[in-house]
């Protein structure tokens, strides 16, 4: 069965490139099906739709996707593909070449933040970042 629930993200005509764009940097992804005004993709098993809907709205920090890294080696393909044409934020926020907000973060943090002694001086450091470096996080 699949997910009843997906995102519809809104594109000034550059729906099936960006579908294209995504699922070249997402393994194990594909375009399901295709339309002038419509595109369907699956990232990762996660289905999205592209919708050709003109310049009236445009993406905003409101809504962002977040990738859960398991090391450093991810962390840093992700945050390199996904900021050509793009800009770096802080703390792991960046927007992609089409103003889609994205959150590359270590799966690690959390419980790093949440360890009663070290989670002060890990939210410091993370402060001062734009991409995210696990060593740095560990090392606080």
């Amino acid at each position: 069965m699949t997910d009843p629930i997906y995102a519809c993200l809104w594109f000034d005509g550059k729906a099936k490139e960006a579908a294209e764009y995504y699922c070249s940097v997402f393994k194990n992804s594909k375009i399901i099906s295709e339309n002038p005004m419509v595109v369907i993709f699956d990232l990762n098993g996660r289905k999205f739709m592209g919708l050709n809907g003109g310049p009236m709205f445009k993406f905003t920090e409101a809504v962002s996707f977040v990738i859960d890294c398991n090391d450093q080696q991810e962390i840093d393909y992700y945050w390199n593909k996904l900021t050509e044409g793009g800009e770096e934020s802080m703390c792991g926020w960046l927007k992609d070449k089409y103003g889609l907000s994205w959150q590359v973060v270590p799966k690690i943090l959390g419980e790093l933040m949440g360890d009663p002694v070290k989670g002060q001086r890990v939210m410091q450091a993370f402060l001062k970042m734009k991409k995210f470096d696990i060593q740095t996080l560990l090392n606080a």
